[in-house]
């Protein structure tokens, strides 16, 4: 199990949001977002795979702690956050 620190997580729309982008991804078997903690454990040891979570998080606007686009990420969270609050009312 890996945990980063995540940027721009507010809500639970947020955290399912994260989850469906990461469980996506091929070799990550289970996703746990913590909103209190801003923090995302994914249970893969593989480097490669971890890459690919921390920059499809960069993508959905929810970078781990110390990305340097910071502005350009949160903007792009308030559309993921709408959208991760639609799909988790159906």
């Amino acid at each position: 199990m890996t945990t980063i620190e995540i940027l721009n997580l507010k809500c639970g729309g947020c955290a399912n949001t994260v989850k469906k982008g990461i469980i996506a991804i091929e070799g990550v078997n289970k996703v746990e977002v913590d909103v209190e903690t801003s923090k995302v454990t994914i249970d893969t040891a593989d480097e490669l795979v971890l890459a690919l979570v921390k920059q499809k998080l960069s993508t959905m606007g929810y970078p781990q702690v110390g990305d340097d686009n910071t502005i350009i990420h949160k903007a792009k969270s308030f559309v993921s956050c709408a959208t991760g609050r639609m799909t988790s009312e159906e």
